[in-house]
């Protein structure tokens, strides 16, 4: 009996509580949003005067370069030291015969976890090609979905570089040029190249690859790009398009619609992370020592097969210094 006049106390109080928040938040305002509508479009129009920013255009400039580079060192490399992918997974390795390591994961319903089906593998294998809808400026009207076959599609570092100032000789970045596999950095000689001469390609191709990534997270920084979480599906542009290609949701009430997030480097110039062999490892990787391999991305793996150094932000990674595994554990 003592009590209760403290709860109707306790209850009297949390009631005035909520009537005054609700009051405080029931609200009209006088503002006509129609009247403001002008101004916000307006504003968002002007916000094009300020881009490319002066001086980001440098670094947009630097990395289209680099990656013209990148392209023409790749392509170049990849006839000297080939490169196989799995038949069934994205998988790849630098090496002429692949690795033993159980790690497919199958076609659609197949088996998991079983011995890779080798082929042969080419340039987009190492890197991988990323593309976004091309934008004449950054602030272009939205497209719809059925406008989605009137852009052109270009790789997303080319079109990041476009609306960052880069300059070309070329205006128009769906050309060919843009997305050639030379780039530009060809040398026009089609002998094999000697061993002092590969291993100078293959560190500008490291340093190239370097360039682009640091170059592209500078530009992530100030210009909007995003990602699509479900189908990787990249838009460069702070107003992303309205096309419907996402195929997880595609039953859903939003009939396939993208959901957008913030994009990392990794999203535009993915690394494509393969295993790494070091010396003291047998010369056919097997499932039973991954424990002690390490992995590089395609693209260091490919640049150390030709004598380049990496540098040591990877050595982690590649467990350079590691123990190879037991001489159990190779008993194929």
């Amino acid at each position: 009996m003592k009590t209760m006049p403290f709860m109707a106390l306790r209850r009297k109080f949390c009631e005035n509580i909520v009537q005054e928040f609700v009051l405080h938040r029931c609200y009209s305002s006088k503002v006509d949003l129609k009247k403001l509508r002008p101004m916000v479009l307006k504003r968002i129009q002007n916000r094009a005067n300020n881009c490319p920013i002066k001086g980001l255009i440098p670094v947009a400039q630097q990395v289209f370069e680099a990656r013209a580079m990148l392209i023409h060192g790749v392509s170049t490399l990849l006839k000297a030291f080939p490169v196989v992918s799995c038949k069934f997974c994205p998988e790849v390795y630098v090496g002429e015969k692949g690795h033993l390591i159980r790690s497919c994961g199958g076609y659609k319903r197949g088996p998991k976890n079983q011995v890779h089906e080798w082929t042969r593998g080419g340039l987009n294998d190492v890197l991988v090609p990323v593309e976004a809808f091309h934008r004449h400026h950054m602030f272009e009207k939205v497209n719809e979905h059925d406008e989605r076959l009137n852009f052109e599609r270009v790789p997303a570092v080319v079109e990041l570089c476009w609306q960052a100032g880069a300059s070309t000789n070329d205006e128009n970045p769906s050309s060919s040029t843009w997305n050639s596999v030379g780039g530009g950095g060809g040398s026009g000689r089609d002998e094999p190249l000697s061993g002092n001469e590969m291993r100078l390609l293959a560190t500008e191709t490291l340093r190239a690859w370097e360039t682009v990534r640091t170059g592209v997270q500078k530009l992530l920084m100030v210009y909007p790009t995003k990602i699509c979480k479900y189908c990787s599906d990249v838009h460069v542009g702070p107003s992303v398009h309205q096309a419907r290609p996402c195929g997880v949701f595609k039953c859903e009430s939003w009939r396939g619609s993208h959901f957008w997030e913030k994009a990392d480097v990794d999203d535009l110039v993915p690394p494509k992370i393969v295993w790494h062999r070091r010396p003291q490892d047998p010369p056919v990787l097997v499932d039973e020592g991954r424990d002690y391999y390490g992995q590089s991305p395609a693209v260091l793996a490919l640049c150390t097969q030709a004598g380049t150094i990496a540098p040591p932000k990877y050595h982690c990674r590649m467990k350079v210094q590691g123990l190879p595994p037991p001489q159990s554990h190779l008993k194929l």
